[in-house]
C-alpha cells in the first residue's frame, strides 16, 4: 500500500472523524482531562505550550486548549487541520493548525514544552528511518527537559492473538446509528498490517457503506521504547489504560538536555 495513503485516508476521514465518537465533545473533555493530568504530573501546573503533531480534526488538541494551554496544531492531512482548527474556533478556542508530515515538523527548536502525538499516529511509520526521523523531529522542537507523549494501539497484546477485525461501535446521529469497525490484514513479516475502515451510514431504508483503507505497524512497547531511547529521550515509562483510564496506553519520556 503506497505511502500517500495515509494521507488520503485521512483527508477522506476527516468529514466523518467524529462519528467515531459517541459524543465528540465529552471525548474531547475526557482526553484533555487524562492527557492534562499527565502534564501537570510531569511538567508542573502550567500552562504550557503544547504541539499536538498528529491533531487530526482537534479531538486532543481541543480540549487541552479549552483547558488553558497554548496549542498548537499539525498534521500529515490538510483537510483534517483545517477543520480542527475552524472546530476550535466555534467551541472558543485558539487552535493554530497545519498541514505537516511529522517526520519534517515546520517549527523552530526547542519552542515547545509539550508534543503530543496520540491516536495510533506513530505507527503509520512503516520503516525504522521514518520512526527515527519522526522522534528526532519531535525531540527538535522541545525545549530540554520538555515532555514527549506518545498514545499507540496495545500491540504487545495484539501481536499475540493477531486479531482480524475490531467490535462494531456505534455512535447517534440525527439522521440515525453509525456503524464503524475494522478489518485487519497482516502482511507475512507478522508486524504490519493492512486496515480497512468501514462506516455504515443511515440511508433511508438502507445503509450508505463507507470504505477507507491505510496501513500500520504494530509496534510493541519494547520496539517503541528503544526507538524513542535511541532518540535521546529518558524516563520512559509506559501509563496502561487500567491506570490512567485512557483508552490507550501512553508513554511518556524527557527530552534530555542538549551537551553544553
Amino acid at each position: 500500500m503506497s505511502e500517500p495513503s495515509v494521507r488520503d485516508f485521512y483527508d477522506d476521514l476527516a468529514h466523518d472523524y467524529h462519528l467515531l465518537f459517541r459524543d465528540w465533545d465529552a471525548s474531547m473533555a475526557y482526553q484533555a482531562e487524562v492527557l492534562g493530568g499527565l502534564v501537570r504530573e510531569c511538567r508542573g501546573a502550567g500552562p504550557h505550550t503544547v504541539l499536538d503533531c498528529s491533531c487530526g480534526i482537534g479531538t486532543q488538541a481541543i480540549g487541552l486548549a479549552l483547558a488553558g494551554h497554548r496549542v498548537v496544531g499539525s498534521d500529515l492531512s490538510p483537510v483534517a487541520a483545517a477543520r480542527a482548527a475552524a472546530e476550535a474556533t466555534a467551541r472558543g478556542a485558539r487552535l493554530p493548525a497545519a498541514a505537516a508530515d511529522m517526520r519534517q515538523l515546520p517549527f523552530r527548536e526547542t519552542s515547545f514544552d509539550v508534543v503530543l502525538c496520540a491516536d495510533n499516529s506513530l505507527t503509520h511509520l512503516l520503516a525504522g528511518q521514518d520512526l527515527r526521523a519522526a522522534l528526532l523531529g519531535m525531540r527538535r522542537v522541545l525545549r530540554d527537559d520538555g515532555l514527549l507523549m506518545i498514545t499507540v494501539r496495545a500491540y504487545d497484546e495484539t501481536l499475540r492473538t493477531r486479531p482480524t477485525s475490531t467490535p462494531p461501535q456505534v455512535s447517534q446521529t440525527c439522521d440515525g446509528q453509525v456503524i464503524t469497525f475494522q478489518l485487519w490484514h497482516w502482511h507475512e513479516d507478522g508486524e504490519r498490517y493492512d486496515l480497512e475502515h468501514f462506516q455504515l451510514l443511515p440511508a433511508q431504508d438502507t445503509w450508505q457503506v463507507r470504505v477507507r483503507r491505510t496501513t500500520h505497524w504494530a509496534l510493541t512497547s519494547p520496539q517503541l521504547t528503544q526507538f524513542v531511547t535511541e532518540a535521546g529521550f529518558t524516563d520512559v515509562t509506559w501509563r496502561s489504560p487500567a491506570s490512567t483510564g485512557y483508552y490507550q496506553p501512553v508513554l511518556t519520556a524527557q527530552r534530555a538536555p542538549s551537551a553544553q
